[in-house]
């Protein structure tokens, strides 16, 4: 069962006890892991050019259930709606439909330099691409060509849909905010961030976003005006001295409190609105002391299922990397409602 006590002693890449999902032996760093929104499947992408999807149950059990094999490394994937496809793009400058019923894969998209981020708006049916060659592209995925190109000044590094709202996060530190059927009307923010974005999140109610970077910290953002005094920053994935990226971010569909996961191991519960930390994970490390970086994460459609994969995200270089120590891991957390559940914002001390 999710979630079972056990009197084993927990290995240190799994400090929480989390179900542990049995990695193939040649998969690489682990890029992205998304749920299907119609059933209990999720998909994950790899540095190795493959892809893979599982089948789950609410009894703690896993079952591989297709492969596909690229030419070039991924580095995201997005479900179609009903669950048939998932689309899958990487570093060869390409979007491939994988049909799960046939196993086929078909190419539907393409750009002139990586692809880095890729959602499926099911409202137009629309596929919506973001690329380091410095533009987000729409896509009726029965024609070759797009449907709308639009420039950005800098490379895509992150991007989220909700629905219709849609934000991108660039090279430039800038935020690019815009309505999927208004896609000249861009509202561009600059990050209250000093480094790098690494992530991006969209609020619930599209009132706003979240925006994570390399530094160890989040921003909370609101589009309108009148709401900027709501803006605030705050510190995570830190150890005293020692700061880590936040490489990802989602929110629980059902109570919109949310989850960041990073580069030091670790992964947190957050309540943007009390500002208030909900849950705070233990540490996944290497067998060599060292952090076991958390590249990707997401919930299940049904909020119960946090999914996340450990694997090393490069940020220490070549030098750092030892494949011999430095596995891939995929891990399925059963969220507890304390976990994920709004508690009521703490009371300030009044002045005696």
């Amino acid at each position: 069962m999710f979630g079972a006590p056990t009197t084993q002693a927990k290995p240190a890449h799994n400090p929480n006890g989390d179900l542990e999902v049995p990695a193939p032996a040649e998969m690489d760093s682990i890029s992205s892991l998304t749920f299907s929104p119609a059933s209990d499947f999720f998909a994950v992408t790899s540095w190795n050019c493959n892809s893979y999807v599982w089948q789950y149950n609410s009894q703690g059990q896993t079952f591989a259930k297709a492969q596909n094999t690229g030419t070039q490394p991924l580095l995201t994937s997005c479900w179609k709606h009903d669950g048939s496809g998932i689309f899958l793009g990487g570093c060869d400058k390409a979007v491939r439909l994988w049909d799960l019923a046939s196993n086929q894969a078909m190419q539907v998209a393409m750009h002139d330099a990586p692809v880095r981020q890729v959602a499926w708006c099911p409202q137009l049916n629309l596929l919506i691409t973001g690329s380091w060659d410095k533009t987000f592209k729409y896509w009726d995925t029965r024609t070759p060509t797009p449907a709308h190109t639009g420039a950005l000044p800098e490379r895509v590094y992150a991007m989220d849909l909700r629905e219709d709202l849609l934000v991108i996060g660039t090279a430039d530190r800038n935020l690019h905010a815009l309505f999927v059927t208004q896609p000249q009307q861009i509202k561009t923010l600059t990050s209250q961030l000093k480094w790098q974005t690494r992530c991006v999140a969209v609020f619930p109610d599209k009132k706003g976003f979240l925006n994570g970077s390399i530094e160890g910290r989040v921003a909370v953002s609101h589009l309108n005006e009148d709401q900027k005094d709501k803006n605030f920053t705050f510190k995570c994935h830190r150890a005293e001295t020692e700061i880590y990226s936040v490489n990802t971010m989602s929110f629980h569909n059902v109570y919109g409190t949310f989850v960041t996961a990073g580069s030091d191991g670790t992964y947190n519960f957050w309540d943007k609105d009390s500002k208030q930390r909900l849950k705070a994970q233990a540490k996944a490390v290497y067998p060599n002391g060292t952090p076991a970086p958390i590249t990707c994460g997401s919930f299940d459609r049904t909020g119960t299922i946090y999914g996340y994969a450990l694997s090393y995200d490069w940020s220490k270089g070549y030098a750092e990397y030892n494949p011999s120590v430095m596995k891939p891991y995929i891990m399925l957390h059963s969220c507890k409602e304390d976990e994920v559940k709004p508690k009521p914002k703490a009371p300030t001390a009044g002045r005696k």
